[in-house]
């Protein structure tokens, strides 16, 4: 059966490419997507890509996704940094969980260094780019 794989990115992800390209590099969610879904299609999984500015929409997709998915990759961006109610629907969920970063959030501002997504990820990926999406699947297909 092929492993089905969630992908999700919080606010102003879909900026990208054009929202301080010096830190998040010049990729494009549109990019990203394509590359993910390219390793996807080599590996025979499903993708589901999303990406959302509301936190409630968010942690609606996780509740979903509990049961019908093999994996989530989860760039929850500022709501990395507030959001209780993501981490507990996270919690809920019985497969792996990557925490993924674009930029590395333990050498920016302080209030960037706590994540409340950490706790409840099987791993975490921080400061590599968009390169960290495809970091976090090949994590799922090492296993």
């Amino acid at each position: 059966m092929a492993k089905r794989v969630l992908v999700l990115n919080g606010p102003n992800l879909n900026m990208l490419g054009m929202r301080e390209p010096e830190i998040y590099g010049r990729d494009t969610l549109a990019d990203i997507r394509s590359a993910c879904a390219a390793f996807c299609e080599a590996q025979g999984w499903s993708l589901d890509f999303r990406q959302s500015n509301a936190e409630g929409e968010l942690v609606s997709w996780i509740q979903e996704a509990r049961g019908r998915v093999d994996a989530v990759v989860i760039n929850a961006a500022a709501y990395t940094h507030t959001s209780v109610a993501i981490h507990d629907a996270l919690h809920l969920l019985d497969c792996p969980i990557v925490e993924v970063h674009l930029s590395n959030i333990h050498r920016r501002e302080p209030f960037r260094h706590h994540s409340y997504i950490s706790s409840v990820a099987t791993g975490v990926i921080v400061g590599f780019g968009a390169k960290g999406y495809l970091l976090a699947l090949a994590a799922l297909e090492a296993g």
